[in-house]
């Protein structure tokens, strides 16, 4: 076992890891612009979940200002939701799918926060053009990651087809999968606000949803 903030370090890359994740099944979400909410949702509740682990305070406010100072109105942030509006590249922006881009931007985000908070700093301050740089350097990174994902997501349904005779089932809808996820996980949320479930609840229930996309 490695020492204590090897620790916390590693369940920091399973928080980015698991909402990278689940990023990658909000861009799945077929309205313009309502990816990008969830989207942004996600990513809060990421830098909630690393303030927590690393023993740091949240405002969830304060929150969203960091997050969107860092990524800004960049195409990177919300290229996966406007194109969606232009016909024609509503499944690919720059060589790389509207989800895999929503994963990308997710993971860089969250390695700014974690290193931010693993190096002893916390919301009130940032360098926010130190932060910048290191989003940019951890997006071209995220690309990857976030596309290997999806491959790893992809591979399951794909692998069961090839065992089934054709037309045996139809393929399933992931835009409505997502969307049903999503839904479920709001309320969830609502729940734990209200301290109907506890924050140990939300997070092993939020884990099977994100297993079933």
């Amino acid at each position: 076992m490695g020492n204590p903030q090897e620790i916390i370090d590693l369940r920091a890359d399973d928080i980015i890891r698991n909402h990278v994740l689940l990023s990658l099944g909000a861009a799945f979400v077929p309205v313009p612009l309502l990816d990008l909410v969830a989207v942004s949702a996600v990513q809060l509740d990421m830098c909630r979940l690393l303030a927590k682990n690393y023993k740091v305070e949240f405002k969830e406010e304060l929150g969203k200002s960091v997050i969107s100072s860092i990524a800004g109105t960049a195409v990177a942030r919300y290229g996966a939701s406007l194109a969606k509006t232009i016909p024609g590249i509503g499944s690919i922006l720059g060589g790389i799918s509207m989800s895999a881009l929503s994963g990308a931007t997710t993971f860089a985000i969250g390695q700014v926060f974690k290193r931010h908070f693993g190096g002893g700093g916390d919301l009130f301050d940032f360098n926010l053009d130190k932060a910048k740089k290191i989003f940019e350097e951890e997006l071209e990174k995220g690309k990857k990651v976030a596309q290997e994902l999806e491959k790893m997501r992809h591979s399951k349904p794909e692998d069961k087809k090839e065992e089934e005779p054709a037309g045996a089932r139809p393929e399933p809808d992931k835009s409505g999968k997502a969307k049903e996820v999503f839904d479920q996980l709001e309320r969830l949320a609502e729940l734990r606000d209200k301290g109907v479930v506890t924050e140990e609840e939300f997070q092993v229930q939020k884990d099977k949803l994100l297993a079933s996309l």
